[in-house]
């Protein structure tokens, strides 16, 4: 594959927006968080030589567990393992005893990453994308 994940910075955050389709698309509240994650110090990049290919964030703000609150691949680079290596480096990395993600049911690529990558299905909120229920996973 060629990737590695490493910490993003503060100076990733521009590269970041161009890997995130809302936050390229102009989505300046996207754009604020993906600024605030860096600064913070939550996101993770994956990136090869040409490169940021996606990124990841990981709080601790859900019952004080961890949560995987973003997950994003450039569209180019998709379907090459970069999703999966997100999701294990957030594994890996997590501090807390559980760690939980959340995606819309709308999202088929997602959910097919968290049933590869084993993640146990937990639960449905109803509400915050009207139609388009929220579904939450624990990792294994």
């Amino acid at each position: 594959m060629g990737s590695r994940t490493r910490p993003a910075r503060e100076t990733d955050a521009e590269a970041l927006t161009e890997v995130d389709v809302l936050a390229r698309g102009g989505d300046e509240g996207r754009r604020a968080s993906i600024r605030r994650w860096c600064r913070e110090g939550v996101a993770t990049v994956a990136e090869d030589a040409s490169g940021p290919l996606g990124y990841s964030v990981v709080e601790y703000t859900f019952f004080e567990q961890g949560f995987v609150t973003m997950l994003t691949v450039a569209p180019a680079a998709r379907g090459r393992g970069v999703g999966r290596r997100l999701l294990d480096d957030a594994a890996d990395s997590c501090t807390a005893p559980k760690l939980f993600t959340s995606t819309n049911v709308s999202n088929q690529p997602m959910l097919r990453l968290l049933r590869r990558a084993g993640w146990s299905p937990v639960g449905m909120l109803h509400g915050l994308d009207e139609g388009d229920p929220e579904l939450f996973y624990l990792c294994p």
